[in-house]
């Protein structure tokens, strides 16, 4: 893996790509892929610290089937991080500045008049504690270093809310026909945005940030078991290669393993990384956000 700038921001990935940076008081791992056979992620991500103990992690999901999917996605997480550090300089509140941040990617969005959309997951991570946005079926989840699962946000969709209901467990859900259906998003009139009550993280929790390429491919516990422990990096890259393999492999029976071919974005943050990657954290650096015209990232992308 790369080391990578402090402040991230990624779109229209073409390849896989992923970095490890310093963020609140702890680390992020990111990873970033379109789907397997090539073109363009319409997916974007943004890891945004604020200060010591404090940022923002968020990944948008370009709605396939409409059109710029791509540009919606970077569109909201370019309005989401710009009004994020102004709000903070204009003293405003992060929920607030978030919450405010949200709206402006939803106007930015229905201001394209194309009918784009995308979903947007957001985890606020401030003085030991995270809290979860979201709007759509990118997720935010907390695993504790046991791989109980402490923190899920709800997906916006008919087979969530079915889920949250009782109707159907997870592995229905996993398999459900209209699993691709999605009711809330970014660039609707009637956006509505799910606000989590605020947790307190433990050391060796880990919160995973992520696009619906990752939930649509593995079960919870294969997440669990897989990123509870170990190097914070080495578990991302072994759960992306697991979500990868699912997505290019067709599966033997039809209810043997999930396999949706797809976009994947994941951001994985620990307060406590380890002591042997904190060694290999990068130096602090401040990407400045303000101009989207000129500002790159790790891998020289505009």
């Amino acid at each position: 893996m790369s080391a990578g700038l402090e402040a991230l921001m990624l779109t229209a990935e073409p390849h896989p790509a992923s970095t490890l940076l310093r963020a609140a008081d702890g680390a992020a791992a990111v990873w970033a892929a379109p789907r397997p056979g090539g073109g363009l992620s319409e997916d974007a991500l943004l890891v945004l610290p604020l200060g010591p103990d404090s940022a923002v992690l968020a990944v948008a999901d370009g709605m396939g089937g409409l059109p710029e999917g791509g540009i919606a996605a970077a569109r909201a997480i370019t309005a989401l991080a710009t009004t994020v550090e102004s709000g903070l300089a204009d003293g405003n509140s992060l929920q607030g500045a978030i919450l405010d941040g949200i709206s402006r990617a939803n106007a930015a969005v229905l201001s394209m008049g194309t009918g784009s959309a995308t979903t947007l997951a957001v985890a606020e991570v401030a003085g030991g504690r995270v809290r979860a946005y979201n709007v759509g079926d990118s997720e935010v989840m907390v695993f504790g270093q046991r791989g109980g699962l402490k923190l899920r946000t709800l997906s916006h969709s008919p087979v969530g809310f079915a889920l949250q209901a009782g109707l159907v467990d997870h592995e229905q859900a996993l398999y459900h026909h209209d699993r691709h259906l999605v009711s809330n998003f970014v660039g609707s009139q009637d956006m509505r945005i799910e606000v989590g009550s605020a947790l307190r993280l433990r050391p060796l929790d880990t919160v995973v940030v992520c696009s619906d390429g990752l939930v649509d491919n593995l079960r919870l516990a294969e997440i669990a078991a897989i990123m509870r422990c170990g190097p914070l990096d080495q578990r991302l890259e072994a759960l992306a290669d697991q979500a990868t393999e699912r997505m290019t492999t067709r599966p033997r029976t039809p209810d043997s393993h999930p396999s949706k071919p797809d976009d994947l974005s994941i951001i994985a943050f620990r307060r406590k990384p380890g002591r042997v990657l904190a060694r290999r954290l990068p130096p602090a650096r401040q990407l400045d956000l303000g101009d989207q015209s000129t500002a790159k990232d790790d891998w020289g992308h505009p």
